[in-house]
């Protein structure tokens, strides 16, 4: 491949097969984008995808679906609910008087004790990396409440009599609030159902999973906790790029993009985060990254640290871009990069097969890999 004038841009470009082909000398810019199609389908459940609402048809009883369907649903939050609330109770009704029939009688043992709860990781949405008791947990559950990021393949996976309800949640459009899912767990569970509860990543890891556990427990529900592979990891492996590295990054550091109450300027941590031996991973963080990338330089953290930008990672529809931190605002804006997008700072992305180099900054990095090897 010739060189590229800057900033270089790949389109249609497999990952694995691009990382094998290209040789880094052969790549002189300081910026990269790889991209599949930006108009494939996302993987991911959304909100008022066609797929969920057929997923979840026994939800609305008898009600017609068509508008759900339509340019403009009828999907808001508060009709929603509307309309899955009979079918909701009808359920629990059932589950109910399903475990009272099969009970001692005594309100304790066999069939009268709680159901459980599982807070099950599906990882950053390649269903291969799914864990094979998060698989299990899956084939087992009767009721499964499921985040806007879980993957369409992974809930494939759903047995078919078993119940699926989307409780996720995006800019703007919350189907259910943090305290609804509470209780929507803790009644059906109340009720006898095994019921799972998906998060895309690590449930434990900017996934609300702790609060949850916690809720529930207080109220003496058995809540049991399968990790997945947050993003973090899934992606940068994905990429080729080791989260800490010998002589380069000593630590990591996982960062939210966006406060708890929604705030646009959760970057106090700047401060604190500019650190060039240290690795940074921002979740949610499209929106706040141009503040975060101008607070980071502030505090410290040079211009030329290399950085990655990565939407949709470890899916079919992954694009990825490459840039120093100084431009990864305006490389991204260009890349058009939406929602989930992970955002990877410090030195170690230098380190991926997809980072574009100079000859001297190629030799010079072998140097430091050399040197890191003998201490």
């Amino acid at each position: 491949m010739a060189a590229a004038a800057s900033p270089a841009r790949f389109y249609g470009v497999n990952i694995r097969s691009f990382a094998k082909s290209t040789s880094r000398s052969s790549i002189r810019s300081h910026s990269l984008f790889v991209a599949l199609s930006s108009s494939s389908p996302s993987p991911f459940t959304e909100s008022t995808s066609t797929k969920r609402y057929r997923r979840e048809s026994w939800a609305y009883g008898s009600a017609d679906l068509a508008a759900c369907f339509s340019s403009s649903p009828l999907c808001d939050k508060e009709n929603e609910i509307a309309l899955q609330l009979p079918e909701l109770k009808r359920l629990l009704e059932t589950l109910k008087a399903a475990k009272k029939s099969s009970g001692d009688g005594r309100g304790g043992g066999g069939g009268g004790r709680p159901g459980s709860v599982v807070l099950v990781g599906t990882g950053p949405g390649d269903p291969e990396l799914l864990t094979l008791k998060a698989v299990w947990a899956i084939e087992r559950a009767d009721l499964i409440l499921y985040d806007r990021l879980v993957s369409n393949d992974v809930l494939s996976l759903v047995r078919g009599n078993a119940r699926l309800l989307y409780v996720g949640k995006t800019a703007g459009y919350h189907s259910r609030t943090q305290e609804e899912i509470h209780e929507l767990l803790l009644n059906f569970a109340e009720a006898g159902a095994n019921v799972v509860r998906l998060k895309g990543g690590d449930p434990l890891v900017f996934g609300r999973g702790g609060e949850e556990m916690d809720f529930l427990q207080q109220q003496g529900i058995e809540v049991k906790v399968i990790p997945g592979i947050t993003s973090a990891s899934g992606i940068a492996a994905e990429l080729g790029i080791p989260l800490t590295h010998r002589g380069i990054a000593n630590s990591v550091r996982f960062l939210t993009g966006h406060s708890r109450n929604g705030g646009t300027d959760p970057l106090y941590v700047a401060e604190h985060a500019a650190d060039p031996e240290s690795t940074l991973v921002i979740y949610m963080g499209l929106s706040t990254l141009p503040g975060l990338a101008s607070k980071l330089m502030k505090h410290g953290l040079s211009p030329k640290t290399p950085a990655v930008a990565v939407e949709r990672g470890t899916t079919p529809q992954q694009q990825t871009v490459f840039a120093e931190l100084d431009k990864l605002v305006s490389e991204v804006k260009l890349a058009d990069l939406v929602s989930p997008t992970l955002i990877i700072i410090g030195q170690v992305v230098a380190l991926s097969p997809l980072w574009p180099r100079s000859s001297a900054e190629q030799s010079e990095l072998q140097m430091r890999q050399s040197c890191s090897t003998r201490q």
